[in-house]
């Protein structure tokens, strides 16, 4: 794979660095290193700044994303013309993915960083051309897809049965984990469209917390000051 900057190693040196870093993602644990290597050498390193964007609504997909750094907001426009944050992923994760099984088809949401990022972009040409030299490649592919309807299964549970200030402790937690600290820099909004709920349950709910002593708000993020209690309250039984 080429560095979008030249490696201060050799490039053996420098690929065995990238594959290292993605082999320890949860969403490829089980899989075999000659795939992985494979779906890096036709991988093209990006960069992204803080608010860059990343594709556009209605944008040609053609191109997977795999997440090797800093976090992306995948956001959609409601019909009364709100911007609304239905997802974050963080490294190890991937977004695009459906550009290599639906050719053709416009992006159906906007990606943008929320920080400084980098991802490993795979073009679906070079996916094709390696499928057809290397069909055993489609685990990726596999893995990812498998990754997204789980977690849309479970969402959709949520939605039916589970309450929206349950939803909204969940989200705060699930959060604080993907940044692996107690600062969560989004806002209330941003929670409300990943929780599926309105901005005035996600502040009722958090002002709740406040007075518990679990988080503080502030400006345009959320320390979360006990994690476990969060957790606890965000896991009852269905």
């Amino acid at each position: 794979m080429r560095c979008s900057t030249p490696c201060a190693r050799s490039h053996s040196i420098c690929h065995v660095r990238h594959t290292s870093a993605v082999a320890e993602w949860e969403l490829f644990r089980d899989l075999p290193e000659p795939e992985l290597h494979r779906i890096l050498a036709v991988a093209r390193r990006r960069r992204f700044e803080r608010r860059e964007v990343v594709f556009h609504r209605g944008d040609p997909a053609d191109t997977l994303h795999l997440v090797s750094a800093g976090r992306f907001a995948v956001r959609v426009t409601t019909r009364l013309g709100d911007t609304a944050t239905i997802a974050v992923h963080g490294p190890g994760e991937a977004f695009g993915e459906l550009a290599l099984v639906d050719p053709g088809a416009p992006r159906s949401t906007t990606v943008a960083a929320l920080e400084y990022g980098e991802t490993f972009a795979v073009h679906r040409d070079a996916f094709v051309r390696l499928r057809s030299q290397h069909p055993s490649v489609d685990a990726v592919l596999v893995q990812v897809l498998g990754t997204r309807l789980r977690r849309a299964s479970e969402l959709l549970v949520e939605a039916l049965y589970v309450s929206a200030e349950t939803r909204v402790l969940r989200r705060v937690h699930e959060l604080a984990e993907l940044y692996g600290g107690d600062t969560v820099p989004l806002t209330q909004d941003d929670v409300a469209g990943l929780a599926g709920t309105s901005r005035a349950t996600v502040n009722r709910v958090l002002r709740a917390e406040v007075s518990r002593g679990t988080l503080e708000l502030q400006r345009g993020r959320i320390l979360v000051r006990d994690r476990a209690a969060i957790a606890r309250r965000a896991t009852p039984r269905i």
